[in-house]
């Protein structure tokens, strides 16, 4: 499992440069427990937008019957919390458009799962 930050162009992001890393790292540290590497690694973050009230995170699953949904967009919130200033509320949204394809994944885990 890859627990290394991936670069800041792993997905797209809009806000305070200060929290870019941050946010970067609390997603990483997310297990997909289905394949056993983080969000970040398996590209299932499709973007964040930091605006005046909240954190807006865009993320898909690699399919919609995927049975660990409400565990990874749980796990995925309480690792913001813990680096996300305190006034700013989190809002998750779990898009399926442009469906996850294993293109997505980071070099780290193509080499993981051994592509």
């Amino acid at each position: 499992m890859s627990a290394a930050p991936c670069s800041p162009a792993a997905f797209p992001y809009e806000g305070p440069e200060e929290l870019r890393q941050p946010i970067n790292e609390a997603l990483s540290r997310v297990v997909d427990p289905e394949v056993a590497m983080n969000i970040v690694d398996v590209g299932l973050v499709y973007g964040v937008a930091v605006h005046d009230t909240a954190v807006h995170v865009r993320m898909t699953m690699t399919s919609a019957a995927c049975p660990v949904i409400d565990l990874i967009v749980e796990d995925a919130e309480h690792e913001l919390d813990k680096v996300i200033p305190s006034q700013l509320k989190i809002r998750t949204e779990l898009v399926w458009e442009p469906p996850w394809t294993p293109a997505r994944m980071s070099a780290n885990a193509k080499r993981f799962m051994g592509w």
